[in-house]
């Protein structure tokens, strides 16, 4: 799903470039939900890991 960030960034950056602001405003937004929620998951994951709490296969 990090792909999904990546492409709505570049997506908002060319709308930059061309001036489209409405489709500019509406994608970086979108990047930047993805980017924070999948920072939290990120965050989440790691302290689980450190604590030693994972999942058995």
């Amino acid at each position: 799903m990090l792909k999904w960030a990546i492409i709505f960034a570049i997506i908002s950056f060319i709308s930059g470039v061309f001036g489209f602001r409405s489709t500019s405003a509406g994608t970086a937004s979108i990047a930047k939900f993805l980017f924070f929620l999948f920072a939290l998951i990120t965050l989440v994951l790691l302290v689980l890991g450190l604590l030693g709490i994972g999942v058995v296969a």
